[in-house]
């Protein structure tokens, strides 16, 4: 309260930006919208609110009363069909919201607006903020995209793809590897084969203070036969059209597991047909652009497929990622999986490979492998290295709870 104020007997006047009534009542008019029903609760917006109230607007338009067909009151703006309206304002909402809102906001416009087309022009393809969802999109479209479009989707796919490297490799190869070696190691290597720092860590309570050394009485190093067994991991890839996130994780993924020398990798995608990816793993976007997002599920079939490249079940790990809409056989996928199962191999069902959480899935058949001892579970592609490190080792799951 200034001097002249407390003189006067006054109040100060409010400051909306420390003044919490205030925030609340902006908050509120930006979600109802400047016009009318926000201007009548409480002014008009203006300035920056304004301008956030418009991209909004052409976005989150009024819709259609369920009971007789009317709109509802408030927003009526659009996007529209044209190209430049579209561009100015995704670079508004860039300037407004940070980029994860961008990403929900591009998904919601691309389904909400119907502006797929537009993303067949590269001009817009190069306006948009690449994420896993707009790959799936792409992906989706790739053989309607024309000639001059199809270089900027693949740097588009090629971002996203470089992003989700930076993020998970480097994490994946540490913890794979420390789960890799801890199979290998043995109690009596030959002198140049002994690890001697996991050698002292071992031995510290051998320490002599006097002599100031430790007295090193177990060795722990790798065997060299045991290190030349590979582990076999298969990654059996649901490419329906609800699929899309997980197949971009799972080429990812399948990338830097073939990177590993310690591991013998094999990613098969599948929707009706079957398709061998394994020769494109050194390039995951080629991997991307190799599947066919759509069409509908034949579990059976493709499990049939990753038996016959089995050659040594005790040292396999079969990786199912689907939501498991069984189109085919439901009887035969399960005896097969339980065939698997008998014959040693490691089996995880991943009902998702992404962000979003638990996906909409087919109940009974997660529950029938849950019987066979198969755990059915979304995964968040940062648990994913943990997640195959213990099924490398056979140890429970981390956060694992069958559905």
């Amino acid at each position: 309260m200034t001097t002249s104020e407390q003189a006067r007997g006054q109040d100060p006047e409010p400051d909306p930006e420390h003044d919490p009534e205030q925030e609340r009542l902006r908050r509120w008019r930006l979600v109802l919208g400047g016009e009318p029903w926000g201007a009548a609760r409480g002014g008009r917006l203006t300035g920056r609110d304004a301008s956030i109230d418009r991209v909004l607007t052409a976005l989150y338009r009024g819709a259609p009363d369920q009971a007789d067909g009317a709109r509802t009151p408030g927003r009526s703006a659009g996007l529209g069909g044209s190209a430049p309206q579209v561009a100015r304002w995704l670079g508004d909402i860039r300037r407004y919201f940070p980029t994860s809102v961008v990403q929900l906001m591009q998904q919601d416009a691309i389904s909400r607006l119907g502006l797929t087309r537009l993303l067949l022009e590269p001009e817009m393809l190069a306006a948009v903020e690449p994420d896993v969802h707009l790959v799936g999109t792409l992906l989706s479209l790739r053989h309607a995209l024309p000639e001059t479009t199809r270089e900027t989707a693949r740097l588009v796919v090629a971002r996203v793809v470089a992003e989700l490297e930076r993020r998970l490799a480097d994490r994946t190869r540490a913890t794979l590897g420390g789960a890799l070696d801890r199979g290998a190691r043995v109690d009596r290597p030959r002198h140049r084969d002994i690890d001697w720092d996991r050698t002292i860590r071992v031995n510290l309570r051998h320490y002599l203070p006097e002599q100031r050394t430790v007295i090193p009485e177990r060795l722990v190093g790798h065997a060299r036969a045991q290190r030349a067994t590979k582990k076999e991991v298969i990654l059996c890839v649901d490419q329906s059209g609800s699929m899309a996130a997980s197949v971009v994780h799972s080429a990812v993924f399948g990338a830097v597991l073939a990177s590993m020398r310690t591991l013998d990798t094999r990613l098969v995608v599948f929707d009706t047909s079957v398709v061998d990816l394994t020769e494109q793993l050194s390039d995951p976007v080629d991997v991307l652009f190799a599947t066919q997002l759509g069409g509908g599920t034949d579990i059976n079939r493709a499990l049939a497929y990753c038996e016959s490249k089995i050659t040594r079940p005790a040292d396999t790990v079969v990786v199912l990622i689907s939501d498991l809409h069984e189109g085919g056989i439901r009887e035969r996928m399960l005896r097969r999986v339980a065939a698997m199962k008998a014959a040693g191999v490691q089996f995880l069902a991943l009902l998702a490979l992404s962000d979003e959480g638990t996906p909409a899935h087919d109940h009974a058949h997660a529950a029938a492998l849950a019987a066979l001892g198969v755990p059915a579970f979304a995964c968040t592609p940062d648990a994913f290295p943990d997640v195959m490190a213990a099924a490398l080792e056979r140890r429970p799951l981390p956060d694992a709870h069958p559905l």
